[in-house]
């Protein structure tokens, strides 16, 4: 039996898809199951051991009837049994449709016609929960499993002698993602807390708590904001991670994560460190669970995220 999952957007959104893969390998273990995701998610299943294949179409590109008939080639190709599809284009639906697949999931919207076991999106719940109705069509209704992930050993080793390499293996530390992903910044969406807000919550750290290092998390796309935090904070650490299940395991050594909505949030929540995360345009309620008081978030009462009080963060982590 094989299985395909369509899943667009970013690592985020693959990260709270997991759980529905962990249930579909559970419920057909002799299944093999392949997803296509777009080519900057691509590197999120280094950490997941329930996919045997990773495809790659690009969503979100402006594509052509050459790009379709490639999509439809590499459908074709792999005989799938069964497809779950989180994308509502009607072109996309149509190919699978026209592969023969006859076992198609999605949710119900005015772009549906191909699709023959439609499921309600209900948005407004945590997205894990949201993407894991679909397996309802499957008959699995059994509760959502938390987010976990599978960090390789190799990847745990890296995160050990980065520890030992900044002096924190036995203080423990705080760690800091505050960037964005380059995507989010074109759509301007601004999930970027101001680096003073930033630099008050770290001196009160340091004030209160001299002994526990302070850690900025260094990504490929995180360099101006780094580079700006160290400007007025040169006390703090950095720990430069050039892939996902690099930065997972540092993550899971970290006391405490501080963070705003990001791919390393939902990273956070995986691997069950502390997290306190930043909200603005984006809501807690469906990117955080909610039956644990490991992961808190704070809303931005306007949607903007600098309008965050400074005081309102420390207040997390002191009573916390």
């Amino acid at each position: 039996m094989r299985i395909l999952a369509l899943i667009p957007g970013g690592i985020s959104d693959q990260l709270l898809f997991f759980p529905t893969l962990q249930s579909l390998q559970e419920k057909y273990s002799e299944a093999t199951i392949d997803v296509i995701v777009e080519p900057r998610s691509k590197s999120t299943y280094r950490v997941c051991k329930y996919v045997h294949e990773v495809l790659v179409f690009d969503f979100q590109d402006r594509n052509g009837l050459a790009d379709y008939l490639n999509l439809l080639g590499m459908i074709r190709d792999r005989e799938y049994e069964v497809v779950i599809t989180l994308e509502e284009n009607w072109v996309v639906n149509f190919l699978l449709w026209l592969n023969g697949i006859p076992t198609r999931i999605g949710y119900q919207s005015n772009n549906s016609l191909f699709i023959n076991n439609l499921i309600p999106a209900k948005k407004e719940q945590y997205n894990a929960s949201m993407y894991y109705d679909l397996l309802k069509a499957l008959d699995i209704n059994t509760p959502c499993p938390e987010l976990a992930i599978n960090v390789p050993k190799e990847n745990i080793n890296w995160a050990k002698l980065q520890q030992q390499q900044l002096n924190i293996e036995s203080t423990g530390y705080i760690l800091i993602h505050g960037g964005a992903s380059p995507l989010t910044v074109a759509q301007g969406i601004n999930k970027i807390y101001p680096v003073p807000k930033w630099q008050r919550v770290i001196e009160d750290i340091q004030m209160k708590q001299p002994e526990i290092p302070i850690v900025l998390v260094c990504g490929p796309d995180d360099l101006g904001w780094v580079t700006q935090v160290l400007n007025v904070c040169p006390n703090v650490k950095v720990v430069n991670t050039p892939d996902l299940g690099k930065l997972a395991a540092m993550i899971a050594g970290a006391n405490l994560m501080l963070c705003t909505d990001s791919a390393p949030m939902q990273l956070a929540v995986a691997v069950g460190t502390y997290t306190i995360a930043l909200f603005g345009p984006t809501k807690a309620k469906q990117l955080l669970p909610h039956n644990s008081d490991r992961f808190i978030g704070i809303e931005s009462l306007s949607d903007k995220i600098a309008d965050i009080p400074t005081d309102k963060i420390l207040e997390k982590i002191w009573n916390n």
